[in-house]
């Protein structure tokens, strides 16, 4: 089977596995020239042709300062797609990571793609583009998750689609069910141009370990190559132990759990409205602000194996956290229980980011409970939900 059909087929059931693309969509394509870049605009532009979906492509090429840097080959290539190639100068990009890189043996790679993504985003925003398109493909998912599991001991790899809520831009990685050996397989069979990559740590990175350890795997283990994808979205068989952490606050059946799964925010929700919304009268629109919720870390408070409260904190600033949505149920007051798991929260966070300011806005009559933990009061009192609160802070 030609390349084309088997790549254009892995957009399709990428777009409708993860709705990526929709009628209306105007999609900045990051196109840096290299051979990924170059397959995801050649099969996007086709894509468009019998996708029965109404969407706008515009590839945008950022100048990084690097040496060499010439884009003609890829404006070219555009024009022979009907395309413009739009050309951004971020030649301050070079000179930064530069500074940054010190005394390692590379370039900050890290700090290069955080200023790309946040120059992408802001291009689309200057423009009315709803959705950015990188092309990143599932050898790269697949090498991410080995990084983040051998060097940052946590089981991840980036999303096939994700909205960023104070840009209001998606991001969104159509070849991330393509084969690394389709892509290069397409590019061959098509002719299509690829530029020389100008940046001095090409092919000297951790990523280029990763590929290097992943052959080896799969030459002893051809079937990982297919496992190690399938595991990625095989949501229905992950088994993992962070959904079973309970952390211990007393001898005595008292824990602090984070949230973990549907079932435990739904734990949370529900105290929630009893405490705020019935108890307090508060409305759900302002105890319930979808972008805060998915920025906040949540806790489930439990007696045993019973639910009594909840907690939850957001990083607002470096090494700032704002504790909020502190309630107990009615009948589990009085026994402290509150008490000793905000204390919990408060000591693990001065523990993890020590030096860190703790911060969180207190019911007024409240005030001496918190002093009484350590807090002081800051400014002046203000109404929220048309009740007196004042800031409290911690600094460690």
């Amino acid at each position: 089977m030609k390349a084309i059909r088997t790549v254009l087929a892995c957009i399709r059931k990428a777009d409708q596995q993860y709705n990526l693309i929709n009628h209306g969509d105007k999609i900045l394509i990051g196109l840096s020239g290299g051979k990924d870049s170059v397959v995801l605009t050649y099969a996007l532009s086709l894509y468009q042709k019998f996708s029965h979906t109404n969407f706008e492509i515009q590839p945008v090429i950022m100048d990084l300062g690097f040496p060499n840097f010439d884009f003609t080959v890829m404006r070219d290539f555009c024009e022979s797609l009907g395309l413009k190639l739009m050309v951004i100068d971020n030649t301050e990009v070079y000179r930064i990571l530069q500074i940054q890189q010190k005394d390692k043996d590379h370039l900050p790679c890290s700090i290069c793609s955080r200023m790309k993504k946040a120059s992408m985003n802001k291009i689309a925003n200057e423009l009315g583009f709803n959705k950015v398109s990188f092309a990143h493909h599932a050898d790269d998912a697949i090498e991410t998750y080995m990084m983040n599991t051998l060097f940052g001991g946590r089981v991840a790899s980036f999303s096939p689609k994700m909205h960023l809520e104070r840009a209001d831009i998606t991001f969104i990685r159509p070849l991330i069910n393509v084969r690394e050996s389709d892509i290069i397989k397409l590019i061959k069979e098509e002719n299509l141009p690829v530029m020389q990559s100008t940046c001095p740590a090409n092919q000297h990175t951790r990523r280029e370990d990763m590929k290097n350890l992943l052959k080896e795997i799969y030459h002893s283990y051809p079937i990982a190559k297919d496992n190690l994808l399938t595991m990625l979205s095989n949501y229905e068989k992950e088994d993992l132990w962070g959904k079973e952490i309970y952390h211990q606050v007393n001898q005595n059946g008292l824990t602090i759990k984070p949230v973990i799964s549907s079932m435990d925010m739904m734990y949370v929700l529900d105290i929630r409205q009893r405490v705020f919304i019935k108890e307090q009268n508060v409305s759900y629109e302002e105890e319930v602000i979808t972008s805060e919720e998915q920025e906040a870390k949540h806790f489930l408070i439990y007696v045993k194996d019973i639910p009594v409260g909840t907690i939850r904190y957001r990083m607002t600033g470096n090494r700032e956290f704002k504790l909020e949505r502190f309630a107990i149920l009615k009948e589990y007051r009085g026994h402290e229980y509150g008490k000793e798991a905000f204390l919990y929260l408060v000591n693990k966070l001065e523990e993890d980011y020590n030096p860190c300011t703790i911060y969180f806005n207190a019911q007024y009559q409240l005030l001496d409970y918190y002093k009484k933990l350590g807090f002081v009061e800051e400014g002046d009192t203000f109404y929220k939900a048309n009740i007196k609160h004042i800031r409290m802070v911690k600094r460690i």
